[in-house]
């Protein structure tokens, strides 16, 4: 007689419930599913806190077989219920490490991952036609009847040039870019240029700050167009300022797929993914409230990265939207402990052109002052 392991339920670690208008929704943010909740079901996932059978979730309930199986059939299909009928551990991926950061920190980290975006032309219409019929908020604000007092004008400099050339680009020159510019966009920026002592241990120091000097940015760089790399998916070793292949050949398309669908990236040259070491700042900040430093490290080194590929006479670019797990499978990270969180990347100007922020010009929109308005 063949023995069937007995099916058991949990319920799941990434779960939380919320009032939508008069239903209660149970939502498990690691999966990115709801569902409305009735009370019996409730009853159920706050019962199997621990693995249950359904003769134990019976005799607690005292319910029909046949009802009960179907709902635990519906929760674990609906990523309520993690079911395991094996004799090892159950499979899937452990929350522990986010743990002093749950629930806050942990919703809206995997809860955004993997946002599906429509094409450009769509996002731009949508625009155009919310526009219309709601005009965005005012860029600046004005405080009209305020006193006001004249400021000296900012001080020329050569750094002022580079801040003041700084442009998102979206249209690229046909050559590669070098090694050396690469070798200089990552030393720069993400190299670590001293170690300090301090009583806790040794700690990075990089041209850009970090919450607590923990660092948990680290840099995987995505070339297709860099003379002298083959090209492949590359970790970029920080203190040693060298490249580890992780995975060889990248196609246009591939890169493309990264970048939720951006068709004006098909043919750059050289993308930073940018991901977090979580357990870096958790260490020190057991508190949710330090997630919004970790993004706010990815933007200093963002900034970072766009300013010297423009004192270098780069065309640098920089993105949010991401294809998260399809990057991070390929990366071989678990998505987890390490998650994609940024990107950026650079390619050479097109000939002729000043700037190239949209793929179908061929010339630089002008400049003009945006018209302050008083706050309401």
């Amino acid at each position: 007689m063949v023995h069937r392991p007995v099916a058991r339920y949990r319920r799941a670690e990434s779960l939380v419930c919320y009032w939508d208008g008069t239903a209660l929704v149970a939502y498990n943010y690691l999966t990115r599913v709801r569902t409305p909740a009735p009370v019996l079901a409730i009853e159920v996932l706050n019962y199997c806190e621990d693995w249950r059978t359904i003769d134990d979730v019976r005799s607690r309930f005292a319910c029909p077989v046949g009802p009960l199986k179907r709902l635990l059939r519906l929760l674990a299909q609906r990523t309520l219920l993690d079911r395991h009928a094996g004799d090892g551990p159950p499979a899937g991926r452990s929350l522990t490490a986010w743990e002093p950061w749950m629930p806050d920190a942990a919703v809206f980290h995997f809860g955004t991952k993997d946002v599906r975006y429509g094409s450009q032309r769509e996002l731009d219409d949508q625009l155009v036609q919310k526009a219309a019929s709601r005009p965005p908020p005012a860029p600046v604000k004005a405080y009209v009847a305020a006193e006001r007092r004249t400021l000296p004008p900012a001080r020329p400099s050569e750094f002022a040039q580079i801040l003041t050339g700084r442009r998102t680009w979206r249209r690229f020159g046909a050559q590669p870019v070098s090694i050396t510019d690469v070798a200089t966009l990552l030393g720069h920026t993400f190299g670590v240029q001293q170690w300090a002592m301090t009583r806790a241990g040794r700690c990075a120091l990089k041209s850009s700050p970090s919450g607590g000097a923990r660092h948990p940015i680290e840099a995987y760089l995505l070339a297709r167009r860099v003379a002298g790399l083959p090209r492949g998916c590359y970790y970029y070793d920080p203190d040693a300022h060298d490249l580890a292949l992780i995975k060889s050949g990248l196609t246009s398309g591939r890169l493309v797929t990264y970048l939720a669908n951006q068709p004006f990236y098909r043919d750059v040259p050289a993308v930073v993914v940018m991901t977090a070491v979580f357990g870096r700042s958790q260490w020190r900040y057991e508190f949710p409230r330090a997630y919004r430093v970790v993004l706010l490290d990815a933007g200093h080194l963002c900034q970072t990265f766009l300013l010297v590929a423009t004192s270098l006479g780069l065309a640098p670019f920089c993105t949010a939207a991401l294809a998260d797990s399809a990057i991070e499978r390929d990366l071989g990270i678990d998505g987890v402990n390490e998650s994609v969180i940024y990107a950026c990347g650079v390619g050479v100007r097109p000939p002729g052109v000043a700037w190239a922020p949209w793929a179908e010009t061929t010339e630089a929109p002008p400049l003009q002052a945006p018209k302050a308005v008083a706050p309401r």
